[in-house]
């Protein structure tokens, strides 16, 4: 299954182990799922885990930084949206995951934002929690 990761999950995943966004690359790490990214998304993934903020209070995030970085680069697969899309009005960046989810053909975006989970739905892609993903994953085994 190929799906969309909201820099959220990458960010909570080196947060904690233990949490349902540390499950997801964990299926993505043994080739369960496979992750598609763009450029932006790259970025924002990039400048999020950037943050001062983060950078002092999880030194996971300041450790494996540039490793994740690195594995995105090497081994998601790598999308570059040709249209620009206006789809969450609330918070412009978030349109990237869109973009990048339309381009590629995924069936679904993963997140915690609450601007893409209000989208719910769109060309056919279904915006979803990690939580209720990884429980679509169990139904599918």
């Amino acid at each position: 299954m190929r799906v969309v990761l909201d820099a959220n999950i990458f960010i909570s995943a080196l947060i904690s182990r233990q949490g349902n966004p540390a499950k997801i690359l964990d299926k993505w790490q043994r080739k369960e799922i496979e992750i598609v990214v763009s450029a932006a998304i790259i970025a924002e993934i990039d400048r999020g885990m950037g943050y001062e903020r983060l950078q002092k209070k999880y030194h996971r995030i300041r450790e494996e930084r540039a490793g994740l970085i690195e594995d995105l680069k090497g081994f998601a697969t790598i999308a570059e949206p040709q249209q620009k899309l206006s789809v969450v009005q609330a918070d412009e960046s978030d349109n990237r995951y869109i973009e990048c989810a339309v381009e590629s053909g995924v069936n679904y975006i993963v997140t915690g934002d609450p601007h893409l989970l209000a989208v719910k739905e769109y060309q056919g892609i279904v915006v979803i929690s990690p939580a209720t993903f990884l429980a679509l994953l169990d139904t599918d085994v």
